[in-house]
């Protein structure tokens, strides 16, 4: 059971998806191909295997096969001396012998005599041997020659041929190692229209853009800026939250300019070995200096640069001498290279001063979570590919996703179509972007998890506080949906949303908020006398929630307007006292938000067993529905103020 409310930035790694696939630049070559070549050791087996069956072929052949009509040179006398050849035809030393009868048979003799003298050692007579037509052929030169050098040269042939084949892989096996300190940057080729991206493809960061315009107009007429003696700034960092579309504007940028985009990511300058970071940081920033001018793209810059010294992140001497080349390359740079370096992060805290000092990455662009308007341009980017139906309206779907990023905002869009392929449908509808922004919130509904009667019926109860105390609570955000279908790994689940984007949020908002969450709880107290596991995942939200008002946010009257940093093995900010003192407020926070959740569902109980029932009933329950339940029971729901009602009632639920 969770009260889903927009989300807010996490300071947490981004997985993002990109393509690895990357087309070669054209005319440039600055980075060679290195093909991955099989095992060396499987090569040797297997050349040495096929070496031994061939000379096994070779001996069966030559040892096995004999021809089929060879006969003794005893048998050619005795023939000879019976009248039976007609003619003889010496090669060489080897007879082909003709038969009055017509047949033709093959015989040998010794290469140091003539026929006649071999044939009279055998008894033939020269008188029987003139009856015999004797013709003599010899060999050409090129045929003499082959067969008498062939079994010499072709061995050796063989034999240098294995060698060579040896010898290549080695040196393949070398190569490797010696590219082992090499970049492995992918490169987008700016001609390549495939993979182009421009600042038409990016919607929202219209900041963001504006700032970055500078760096797209000095990549094209650098001339511009060195002649007034301006310099462009040799590194832009871009922070924002995950998903927000740092990497995509990066890419836009080369594609405005028109230059080749090297992208690379900070975990892979890291090996095990001392100074191969180093080594891919030269040979990148020398691959990017003979194609400039160029863009280089690092991505999770905070892999290797934290602060150095401080033993964070492993702090091994490899990582601090990466940072310590890539702080080098930066500040070899001359005005005329034109090679820029952006870099993204979602963790600027910690990042090393020296990163972020003038000549380096001295510009910062902050990338924030697009608004409603933003979110409204994403989703038509989204678009553009898929069929819509009559009733989608963008702008709703971006008035029910606040707090989503770029990221979010596009699986949202996938979703849908998927929901509507799954059902055989060939346009998108209204309902099925409705389902996927709980699906992408909250995760897939858990059609199988069926609940039990009395489950059930706690799980409405649990719903129902949280939505009732949220609707009387003038700081609470307005629910928009109540349902008790499991998704994820929550068994219902209570939308809440606001009408309008928050850049900040208030004391007298945080405390609302803890209270309406612990509207549940308060509700399986109230009404079972029991508490069950279901509102854990709430606890640990007003928690947190609690915890940042007194220790970051200065909320606390107690302990005043004082930041606390955090706790860790080896760093204690704050005495045990202290500590014991902010202990003591978040209980009375969370102890005080619980009461006013109490008084809220004892004063309002017809509304909650209203709203409760609703929900056994139809598993969900939509704002439209709701409000209607609210105004039943004399509670004014919440409405925006150009809808002429009150924005927010008054403290005990009346107007």
């Amino acid at each position: 059971m969770a009260s889903a409310s927009p989300k807010k930035p996490k300071d947490t790694p981004a997985g993002k998806q990109r393509k690895k696939i990357t087309t070669p630049l054209k005319g440039r070559n600055p980075l060679l191909w290195r093909p991955g070549g099989p095992s060396f050791f499987g090569n040797l087996v297997t050349t040495i295997l096929i070496f031994l069956i061939l000379m096994s072929a070779y001996s069966l052949a030559s040892g096995l096969v004999q021809p089929s009509n060879e006969i003794p040179l005893s048998t050619v006398a005795a023939d000879v001396a019976a009248g039976k050849v007609k003619a003889i035809v010496v090669s060489g030393d080897t007879l082909d012998l003709t038969y009055e009868d017509g047949t033709q048979k093959t015989s040998h003799k010794d290469p140091s005599a003539g026929l006649p003298e071999t044939l009279s050692t055998y008894g033939v007579t020269p008188a029987e041997l003139e009856k015999v037509s004797m013709t003599i052929q010899g060999q050409s030169g090129f045929q003499f020659w082959f067969l008498t050098l062939a079994p010499i040269i072709l061995p050796l042939l063989f034999i240098t041929f294995f060698f060579w084949f040896l010898s290549r892989q080695v040196r393949g096996a070398g190569m490797q190692a010696f590219s082992f300190g090499q970049s492995k940057a992918r490169i987008i080729d700016p001609a390549d229209s495939t993979q182009r991206v421009t600042f038409a493809d990016v919607a929202g960061a219209r900041e963001a853009k504006e700032e970055l315009l500078e760096i797209v107009d000095f990549l094209k007429n650098p001339k511009k800026f060195l002649d007034i003696g301006a310099r462009i700034p040799k590194g832009i960092i871009l922070m924002g939250a995950p998903g927000t579309g740092k990497t995509l504007l990066a890419r836009a940028v080369a594609g405005e300019a028109g230059v080749p985009f090297f992208s690379i990511s900070g975990s892979e300058f890291v090996e095990m070995f001392v100074g191969v970071g180093a080594s891919r940081v030269r040979d990148l920033f020398q691959m990017a200096k003979k194609a400039a001018p160029a863009i280089i793209f690092v991505d999770e810059i905070d892999a290797v640069g934290r602060v150095r010294g401080t033993g964070v992140g492993g702090g091994n001497d490899e990582r601090e001498q990466t940072l310590n080349q890539i702080l080098v390359e930066m500040d070899g740079f001359e005005p005329t290279e034109k090679v820029v370096v952006i870099a993204a992060t979602n963790r600027p805290d910690v990042l090393d001063p020296a990163l972020l000092r003038p000549g380096r990455f001295d510009r910062r662009v902050t990338i924030d979570l697009p608004d409603r308007r933003d979110r409204e341009e994403i989703l038509k980017i989204h678009a553009r590919k898929k069929p819509f139906g009559p009733d989608v309206d963008l702008a709703v779907i971006a008035e029910r996703t606040p707090g989503f990023s770029g990221a979010e905002l596009y699986s949202l869009m996938n979703e849908g179509a998927i929901l509507a392929a799954r059902d055989s449908r060939k346009e998108v509808t209204q309902y099925d972007l409705i389902r996927s922004i709980e699906k992408v919130m909250l995760g897939p509904e858990r059609k199988s998890h069926l609940l039990s009667r009395k489950e059930k019926e706690l799980t409405a109860y649990h719903e129902a506080g949280h939505a009732l105390v949220s609707s009387v609570l003038p700081n609470a955000d307005p629910v928009h949906k109540i349902s008790i279908i499991s998704r994820g790994r929550a068994a219902g689940y209570t939308l809440k949303l606001p009408f309008e984007d928050k850049k900040m949020q208030s004391r007298k908002q945080f405390l609302d908020d803890i209270a309406a969450t612990l509207g549940g709880y308060v509700a399986e107290e109230m009404l079972f006398d029991d508490v069950t596991t279901g509102p854990s995942n709430d606890l640990v939200v007003i928690t947190a929630l609690a915890r940042n008002m007194v220790a970051h946010y200065g909320m606390s009257e107690k302990l005043g307007p004082i930041a606390f940093g955090e706790r860790e093995l080896g760093r204690e900010p704050y005495s045990e006292q202290v500590a014991a003192q902010i202990d003591g407020e978040v209980s009375r926070l969370i102890e005080e938000a619980k009461i006013r959740a109490e008084n809220v569902i004892r004063d309002h109980r017809g509304a909650l067993d209203a709203i409760a029932k609703e929900l056994i009933e139809k598993e969900t329950v939509e704002r439209d529905d709701f409000e209607k339940i609210l105004i039943a029971n004399g509670i004014m729901p919440k409405k925006r103020a150009e809808e002429g009602v009150l924005i927010a009632p008054a403290p005990d639920g009346t107007v």
